[in-house]
């Protein structure tokens, strides 16, 4: 059998190198992983996930299972990273790590390491774009025929920023640092000023008036999720429909089709944060016992990696008034199970900046951090995180300057020599969220004989997992579950006198702790955890019965019994 590859943390892998390596995993480990193919990207590539689990214990689909996704955004090349990295640890850790092989064992954790493929083989091409999703075009399918174009034109793979004196410019060379560009301060004249704009290329100038172009390619696939959908003029990039791109109904399909998931992760870059549902509302209208768990298991999250949790509706918003919507909307506030999106690497942070809020500080934020992080690209990063300023003549601006921030392999992602560090955060919380999944087993069985031929069968389980069966109160809210299914199957000779083929019985709950132990009243559920079913079967003695029970969210088990 092959040996167990190990991958290069320190770079990007293009489509061909990945698929290798995911086939090699499976390879290598059989009896781990299993490699499918859950749908084709826009341009024909195969969305492959990896399901992890040990087979010899029973199949993926009995199992409770943990969805894990990574690069649905082009550019946010990190995400798979700390995919593949969890990947390895999953694999090499099996029969040797106590939590991973519980984990493998008794759990499957499903796998897509890239969502967007298209868009991550643009993203790494010789030429790169940066765009943020599918390289399906949208709104509409035409070049522009106006404007600055986006996209590297000095040929150094970078795409980076240019800039041009005007009298008129908003910005400023920093008096300590030249290389650093500054706003104008208000009311401020008789400098010299620049004007900054992306590097690209002009199409039809007037001489006069530049307007940055929407990537042509303007559709977000983490906007065509079904959850509160809505149309171009209120969410940009979602889609002509829910669900319209293959990227996004192929995610879709699989977890319909596996009811088993009662937990997700979606990796991005960047801010460094953990972010919580709701995205749509606030704390205050959340299902309050969704709520505690959520910031219960959050926290963990927080010690585990070293990033903050925090709530995408109060503290992570593009804009004050506006809210978008996307997976987290679609697996919690649909479906029911927990949803988590993992915001991977804070250069800000590296560089020794902590007092920022998230999403403002890009909005403003003092010089002082600059001047720290041309410190820190300086010093940690070779001056290749910011690029100096070389001379460049443009084909329609002539002498520009290009320079700046390589924001692709030094802002949206970690620098080579950083990135396993950064995967390296996730492993334990991600293992611990998935031991954490409610798990059915076999509790007990009863035979009692009744009379001639006639007994009673007594079926008990019990959810052995630190989360309910129905792992959140909204699933139970949506009807997106359903209680414990119990089956008896009979061979031939043996009748029901009492009972149902098929019994629905309640919801399981889990080992969590309802209230402390000083609470005022007492969890008064004590077996919560546990249930039965019964049958009357008329059957000769020695036959034997098939016994099996199922959560949608807690898996299968399954037992005989002899009726003797």
């Amino acid at each position: 059998m092959p040996a167990i590859p190990v991958p290069r943390f320190d770079q990007f892998y293009r489509y061909a190198e990945l698929t290798q390596l995911l086939q090699d995993y499976a390879a290598a480990a059989p009896q781990l992983v299993e490699l499918r193919s859950i749908g084709k990207s826009h341009e024909g590539r195969d969305i492959w996930l990896a399901v992890l689990t040990h087979t010899a214990t029973g199949d993926d689909a009995d199992k409770p299972a943990l969805w894990v996704d990574g690069n649905i955004h082009a550019a946010e090349l990190t995400a798979s990273t700390a995919c593949l990295y969890w990947l390895h640890k999953l694999v090499s850790g099996h029969g040797d790590d106590r939590e991973i092989t519980q984990l493998l064992d008794t759990r499957v954790v499903y796998l897509c390491p890239r969502l967007n493929p298209d868009g991550a083989e643009l993203a790494l091409a010789d030429r790169p774009r940066h765009i943020r999703a599918s390289t399906r075009p949208w709104p509409w399918d035409e070049d522009a025929v106006d404007g600055l174009t986006v996209e590297d034109i000095d040929g150094d793979g970078r795409v980076l920023t240019m800039r041009i004196p005007d009298p008129h410019g908003p910005y400023k060379k920093h008096p300590e640092d030249p290389r650093l560009m500054v706003a104008r301060a208000p009311g401020e004249f008789g400098g010299d000023y620049y004007r900054l704009m992306p590097e690209g290329t002009l199409t039809n100038w007037d001489g006069l008036t530049i307007n940055v172009n929407k990537d042509k390619e303007g559709l977000d696939l983490n906007r065509n999720f079904p959850a509160y959908w809505r149309q171009e003029f209120e969410q940009v990039g979602a889609g002509p429909y829910p669900t319209s791109e293959p990227e996004v109904r192929a995610m879709v399909d699989f977890i319909v089709r596996h009811p088993n998931i009662g937990a997700a992760v979606s990796f991005h870059t960047h801010s460094g944060v953990i972010l919580r549902p709701m995205g749509t509302q606030s704390d205050d209208d959340m299902t309050p016992e969704d709520l505690w768990i959520y910031k219960r298991l959050s926290d963990l999250g927080a010690r585990l990696t070293g990033y903050p949790a925090v709530s995408a509706f109060h503290e992570f918003k593009y804009h004050p008034k506006e809210v978008i919507t996307g997976t987290q909307d679609w697996v919690y506030e649909h479906l029911g199970a927990l949803f988590w999106t993992v915001e991977i690497w804070a250069p800000n942070k590296e560089a020794g900046i902590t007092d920022y809020q998230w999403i403002e500080w890009y909005r403003e934020h003092p010089v002082e951090d600059d001047l720290k992080l041309l410190k820190w690209s300086d010093e940690q990063c070779g001056g290749q995180a910011y690029v100096d300023w070389q001379p460049f003549m443009h084909p329609q601006l002539g002498a520009v300057e290009i320079g700046g921030w390589d924001r692709l392999n030094f802002w949206r992602n970690p620098p080579p020599a950083l990135r396993e560090r950064e995967a390296a955060r996730f492993p334990a919380w991600l293992t611990t969220l998935g031991l954490s999944l409610p798990r059915l087993e076999v509790l007990r069985t009863e035979v009692r004989a009744l009379g001639p031929e006639t007994w009673r069968v007594r079926f008990a389980v019990a959810n052995a997992g630190y989360l309910p069966s129905y792992v959140s109160k909204r699933a139970l809210e949506r009807k997106t579950v359903r209680g414990t299914v119990f089956r008896i199957h009979l061979p031939a000779g043996a009748v029901l006198a009492s009972g149902l083929p098929r019994i629905v019985g309640g919801h399981l709950e889990g080992h969590a702790a309802k209230v402390s132990q000083q609470a005022f009243l007492p969890n008064r559920d004590i077996t919560g955890d546990r249930a039965v079913a019964e049958w009357i079967v008329k059957a000769p003695i020695g036959t034997r019965l098939a016994l099996e029970a199922s959560a949608d969210r807690a898996g299968t088990v399954r037992t005989e019994v002899t009726l003797d």
